[in-house]
């Protein structure tokens, strides 16, 4: 296991995050019931979250780890993930499984298991709004969730993958104490139908202020008591630090760079323990929030620049100790991994148009280098104004081989904002989480709904609305695939069925929405939302300024390719009829040689700067746009779509037979907007030129996966063709590239030797993980994607 850290105690507590063995936290879930039972229906919904935030806050073990800087977990301890049983009730039996299971598990306590059985399935499992979205359902939705057409987000976590307000670097909870008192008393009884709803918002998001100060108070005092005990000095003295800016922030705006960064923390640790975001809360722009303090206190001599690379150390093993918290099922199956998808955004531009490199950006460069962790996630904005200096070194860190940083267009992110409706002071703020979300950083909710499975369309239309492997008839009864005539035709009964499947999507989710709005409101996280309190309404129920639902697409390589396929073969060359496609189908290609030949070797590829596939790309592409995007929403904004799997990449592939490309059965789909494994054979720069044809800026955000042998870019030469392929992409307004920097030798390897290697991390989809993590089949679909050069470029 590698020793990494600027010094001997971040290597301990690196150490420390790595090697301790992910473990199920029962306490929020104790303490939340005891405020349920005691509380629930003598306070309106708003309050009762809120009252059980501050009962969890007042009542949760502290933790201090030895020799930390940074103080805060969301368990006990580091690698304790909490349970949601107000959101997703999990029976004894999914516990087992979270226990045994070989991958992303958790260990279960007998005392745990014994409080769960006890105490709280008997008070959540009929009021958990999982069951409640369950209830709701139409028979049609939970037959497409059940076999594979779309995911849904809200089954197990609540919505997030957000980003909160620049602002509390700016102010501290007193101060939004106040700015919420002054809202309340400004409320208008006399014309405003909805003034007591929004005094109870309100009141619960001044509770929410208290509940994060109990905390940060809370922790001054623990970190005193432990001063008393310490015989070293230089300890003494740190954790007297710590009590002093505990004692400052949250309550208080931040007057320090240490303090900046625990404030974040503590904010953090407030939402994701409020409630579970879809796991994700980022700090956003973490570069241009830290580096006012930085260059403060670095004139007045108060900040070495080794002592604030160690604090954002600190940082980043506070992010690594948070395990994503437990998933069960088909939310495990879309997204199989520990991340937690904290994402941090480094250069860009800043609110004023300028380049927004600054020192704090290189530190980070120089933080994540020297750390080598999974969380957080980060990547970096590359703008027109960025220095190339800055772009090289965020290359030189990549090509190291982990997936880190992930590399974001700037001028594609704002236009995306702007086209989505977002003025051009917010757009310039904004940026990405999660995998690759656009947002408006701090003024937007802007939540995932769901994946949805566009190859898998295709299949249900070859087969008159039939789903093949679920054997239920689930689509529109438009005709077999040998009743369509032309291409044309084909097209428009996908396009039907893809409205089809749209519509039971966003009815679900409309419901779905409304009951968190009802039921689960998120009074912290409001706080912290701009807008929210001016409007006097939860974050979940559209408070915030914009308010935004994605449905992400998965495997347009797959689609793409087996449109082409079709249309290549069969109507335009007639080199096979369709009656031998659905046969070679059928049988998985197994003794059907020259139909399997023709169409993974003598077609056009998407990925390979070629018409003939780029424009059905285009045309799938624009089918699942148009369907989608400025559909209204249950508050007051609009469905757009992103494009980008997580891991459902692979459990799509597993609900399908084989597709018209020469995919084989229950293999997994193409991920991202990346090529077909295997499909791309000029190089790179074709494949960037396939991708750009691709409408990015109607978009919130794709997800483009290249793969390189380290020889392709050793030295300086391959440092500045990585550099030149970043910004030709971006140039063609691309919104998002990342690099696995890696060779299929090594991967087979640590596959057969796990235990040899440990230490390796992969770039899977808008995320990093240990190979070692990851199921076989997603190994595979790693080790088969396509090992580029730069060879003729």
């Amino acid at each position: 296991m590698e020793l990494r850290g600027i010094n001997e105690r971040v290597r301990k507590l690196r150490q420390q995050s790595v090697t301790t063995e992910p473990r199920i936290y029962m306490e929020r879930a104790d303490l939340m019931t005891d405020a349920y039972q005691q509380y629930d229906g003598s306070v309106s919904i708003p309050e009762m979250r809120a009252i059980a935030f501050k009962y969890f806050m007042e009542n949760k073990t502290l933790c201090i780890n030895d020799g930390e800087l940074i103080v805060g977990e969301k368990g006990d301890g580091p690698q304790k993930t909490p349970t949601f049983p107000e959101l997703c009730c999990h029976t004894i039996e999914d516990m087992q499984v979270m226990n045994e299971r070989e991958l992303i598990g958790f260990k279960v306590s007998e005392e745990d298991f014994t409080l769960q059985e006890e105490k709280i399935i008997p008070y959540w499992k009929d009021r958990s709004i999982r069951k409640k979205i369950l209830d709701a359902m139409t028979d049609e939705w939970k037959d497409c969730y059940e076999l594979g057409i779309f995911t849904e987000f809200m089954e197990q976590r609540g919505p997030g993958h957000t980003v909160g307000s620049g602002a509390i670097y700016e102010k501290g909870f007193k101060d939004y104490k106040k700015i919420i008192k002054e809202r309340i008393a400004s409320l208008d009884y006399m014309n405003d139908s909805e003034a007591y709803s929004k005094l109870e918002n309100l009141k619960a998001m001044d509770i929410a202020c208290d509940a994060i100060m109990i905390l940060g108070e809370r922790y001054a005092q623990y970190a005193r008591e432990l001063a008393e005990k310490e015989t070293d000095p230089s300890r003494k003295k740190e954790l007297l630090q710590i009590a002093e800016n505990c004692e400052v922030v949250p309550a208080n705006k931040p007057e320090t760079y240490w303090q900046a960064i625990q404030m974040y923390w503590f904010v953090h640790l407030g939402v994701c323990t409020e409630l579970n975001p879809w796991d994700a809360f980022s700090p956003g722009r973490l570069d241009q929030h830290l580096n006012p303090f930085y260059q403060k206190e670095m004139e007045a001599g108060s900040l070495k620049e080794e002592e604030a690379l160690e604090l954002l150390q600190c940082l980043w093993v506070k992010f690594n100790n948070q395990p994503a918290p437990p998933k069960v099922g088909i939310t495990l199956k879309e997204s199989g991994t520990y991340t937690d998808f904290a994402n941090i955004n480094t250069g860009g531009i800043t609110a004023d148009g300028q380049d927004g490199v600054n020192d704090v950006s290189y530190l980070i460069l120089d933080c994540m280098d020297e750390m080598k962790l999974l969380q957080p996630s980060s990547n970096v904005q590359i703008s027109r104004k960025t220095p190339q200096h800055f772009l090289k070194r965020a290359c030189e860190v990549s090509r190291k081989g982990w997936g880190q940083p992930a590399f974001y267009n700037t001028e594609a992110i704002m236009q995306e904002l702007l086209n989505a409706g977002k003025t051009i002071e917010d757009a310039r703020l904004g940026g990405t989480s999660g995998c690759v979300e656009t947002g408006a950083f701090g003024n937007e909710a802007y939540i995932l709904t769901g994946y949805f499975n566009l190859p898998k369309i295709l299949e249900i239309t070859l087969h008159n609305g039939y789903d093949p492997v679920g054997k239920k008839q689930l689509g529109l009864a438009l005709g077999k695939a040998e009743d369509f005539k032309s291409y044309e035709e084909l097209l428009e009964a996908y396009k039907k069925q893809i409205e089809h499947f749209i519509n039971i999507k966003i009815q679900g989710s409309n419901v779905i929405e409304t009951i968190y709005a009802k039921y689960m409101p998120s009074p912290f996280l409001s706080v912290i939302t701009n807008d929210c309190i001016a409007k006097g309404k939860d974050y979940n129920a559209g408070g915030a300024r914009y308010n935004t639902n994605y449905i992400q697409g998965v495997g347009i390589g797959t689609i793409t390719d087996s449109l082409t396929a079709i249309k290549y073969n069969i109507y335009d060359h007639q080199k096979c009829t369709m009656e031998e496609l659905m046969a070679a189908i059928s049988d998985d290609f197994e003794g059907h040689d020259l139909v399997k030949h023709l169409v993974k070797n003598k077609t056009p590829k998407y990925g390979n700067d070629d018409d003939y596939a780029d424009e059905v790309m285009k045309q799938i592409f624009t089918i699942y746009k148009e369907t989608v995007n400025g559909r209204s929403n249950m508050k007051g904004g609009e469905y757009r779509i992103n494009m980008l799997p997580t891991t459902c990449h692979v459990y799509f592939g597993e609900v399908m037979l084989a597709s018209p490309n020469g995919r084989l059965a229950h293999k997994p789909l193409s991920e991202g907007i990346s090529p077909e494994k295997g499909a791309d054979t000029l190089g790179p720069a074709a494949v960037i030129r396939s991708a750009a044809k691709m409408d990015h800026l109607s978009t919130g955000g794709t997800l483009l996966n290249q793969k390189f042998t380290p020889s392709v870019v050793k030295g300086e030469e391959g440092l500045d063709n990585m550099a030149s392929l970043v910004r030709a992409y971006f140039n063609m307004e691309g919104h998002h590239i990342q690099f696995n920097i890696t060779d299929r030798e090594t991967l087979i390897k640590a596959q057969k030797n796990p235990e040899e290697y440990q230490d390796l991390i992969v770039r899977v989809a808008g995320y990093s993980d240990h190979f070692r993590n990851l199921s076989k089949v997603l190994q595979d679909e790693i080790i088969g994607r396509t090992e580029q050069s730069f060879d003729g470029i």
